[in-house]
């Protein structure tokens, strides 16, 4: 069998009916300590006997550096939007349905055995730098023989530069949102059971581990994507009684859902939007233990702003801000009144605010928007907008701005697709450090529902919500046998681009901001709608960036 190897940038996709011969080799890279560098391992067979589909083979590798390598078989997913109905914008990889790379799934060479066939496949490759790792130049070989008789069928190998400098703490601020009640249908498990609350730290693990520090906290169900008049499982972490109307709260699911996402690294809490999406017209589902037993007593049918909630919210937010302080969670936590009002929800939005101001003491509100008005008009002091609609918001210096996307952001502007490049999706992280972005919000961490959460959609066979939005969209991540989560290309690309953050940051502290901006825009300005839509600028940047702190180190 005539077997070809490359090793490849993380920033390639590799579809079946694509020739390795027309992907570009790469042989060396560098990272800083602390970091998580990756690349791939690309194989295809072009010569195998009559009537065979695959070859079975065995993966080897060695490098001094070996015990930091893991790996994952890339696997293709059916896609079937891959982008909005007439969203081309002539920057996406496909526009066609069909299978697209996404789906990590754990590899263990030496449990496991690869699969050459004549399309091309690829494995993620892993290199987990420790903080206190030695510097240096450090070869990884790659060898794939026949697991019978150890013919060599072919090698690759790959160069890492690891740079004795040390990556700082990640400071921009990320959340995609963490959906509680689409684990306890996908796995078949009760809602806040034994079995529920490992399901959760598991995927909240995973979370973290890609540089997402803010986890939505439902202390109510969370009232997002959910058709009018109807209901998505209840997770409501705070139980409420009503007595003869007097409202009584317990915390402790709360306690315990603060204190694991702490234990798992979680810095930061937003809290569940006090208010209904679309314009704070109603209040959220709240359940509640009344003299008719356990039912719900707020929802589509109560008023935002009538007189029976504002009283509830009166009882219940500084009870829930004591139970915060308590907790020493105060000062990291954010308030939501009602996820992407429009102009003119304006008055509604105002309205539904001013009757919570006063109970949460001065806690941060922040809210998913895109129209400057509330700004502008001062209704929300951190307005969290979407990138294709926050020139104005730059212009006006909005201080510690934030900024999202979701399915509407396809023009021009960087995304996670799958249908998308790698590198429009990694850019993002240049954007961030050219604009100073203080946070980034992104709605679908994991949610398995079709539109409106009107039913529950399987991810392995629904990628795209039900013919919702373009798949890569809804989540980021799979859900996996025994409770963990698979990642996917589309989360690692954005994670490498906090890394790359991260990295400018640091030759920012040793060079100088006026530097790194100078090896960003070598090429030419960059905002968040213009950019270099090539894996080369990201890859080149990266070097250099890493070069400058090395150079800055060894004056």
């Amino acid at each position: 069998m005539k077997l070809l190897l490359k090793t490849l940038a993380e920033t390639e996709k590799c579809f079946l009916d694509e020739s390795i011969y027309d992907k570009k080799d790469y042989k060396c890279g560098s990272a800083l300590l602390g970091e998580r560098f990756s690349l791939q391992l690309a194989y295809q067979a072009k010569e195998l006997n009559f009537g065979e589909g695959h070859r079975d083979c065995v993966l080897e590798i060695d490098s001094p550096i070996s015990e930091y390598i893991s790996l994952s078989r890339i696997e293709c997913v059916n896609v079937r939007m891959p982008m909005p109905p007439g969203g081309d914008d002539g920057y996406f990889l496909r526009t066609q349905p069909g299978l697209y790379p996404d789906l990590l799934v754990p590899f263990r060479p030496e449990r496991q055995k690869i699969w050459a066939s004549r399309d091309l496949q690829s494995l993620w490759v892993d290199i987990n730098i420790p903080e206190d790792a030695q510097g240096g130049k450090f070869p990884v070989k790659f060898t794939v023989k026949d697991p019978q008789n150890g013919e060599i069928y072919a090698e690759s190998v790959f160069e890492l530069e690891i740079i004795a400098a040390k990556l700082p703490e990640q400071e921009i601020t990320v959340t995609q949102w963490f959906h509680p009640d689409c684990l306890a249908v996908y796995y078949g498990v009760e809602v806040f059971s034994e079995e529920h609350w490992a399901i959760m730290a598991q995927f909240i693990d995973t979370a973290v581990r890609n540089g997402i520090n803010m986890i939505l906290t439902p202390i109510f169900t969370p009232a997002l994507d959910t058709v009018i008049g109807t209901e998505r499982p209840t997770v409501q972490l705070i139980d409420v009684e009503r007595r003869d109307g007097k409202y009584k709260f317990g915390f402790e699911k709360l306690c315990r859902f603060v204190n694991m996402c702490r234990d798992l690294g979680v810095k930061y809490y937003e809290m569940a939007h006090l208010f209904t999406q679309w314009g704070a017209g109603h209040a959220p589902k709240v359940m509640a233990t009344t003299e008719n037993g356990y039912e719900r007593i707020f929802g589509w049918d109560t008023e935002a702003v009538g007189e029976d909630y504002a009283f509830f919210l009166s009882c219940l937010l500084p009870a829930l801000i004591d139970e915060l302080e308590k907790l020493g969670v105060a000062h990291c936590v954010s308030f939501h009144i009602s996820d992407e009002p429009g102009g003119d929800h304006l008055e509604n939005y105002l309205k539904a605010k001013n009757l919570v101001n006063d109970h949460l003491r001065g806690q941060k509100i922040m809210d998913a928007l895109s129209d400057f008005s509330y700004w502008e008009k001062g209704v929300v002091e951190c307005p969290v907008v979407s990138i294709d609609h926050a020139e104005p918001y730059i212009e006006a210096k909005v201080p510690d701005l934030w900024v999202y996307y979701c399915c509407c952001q396809w023009d021009k502007v960087s995304n996670r697709f799958l249908a998308m490049s790698t590198a429009r999706n990694r850019i993002i992280g240049q954007q961030f450090y050219k604009y100073n972005i203080a946070g980034f919000l992104q709605w679908g961490y994991n949610f398995y529902y079709t539109c409106g959460s009107a039913e529950y959609c399987d991810p392995y066979q629904c990628t795209d919500g039900g013919y919702w939005v373009p798949a890569g969209d809804a989540f980021s991540v799979y859900p996996a046998p025994g409770g963990a989560a698979y990642e996917t290309l589309h989360l690692l690309g954005f994670t490498a681009a906090l890394y790359d953050l991260r990295a400018f940051r640091l030759a920012e502290k040793l060079c100088g901001r006026e530097a790194v901006m100078s090896v960003i825009e070598e090429r030419g300005e960059i905002t968040f709608m213009e950019y270099p839509r090539d894996d080369g600028q990201i890859l080149n940047v990266r070097e250099k960036i890493n070069g400058l702190i090395k150079e800055a180190l060894n004056k």
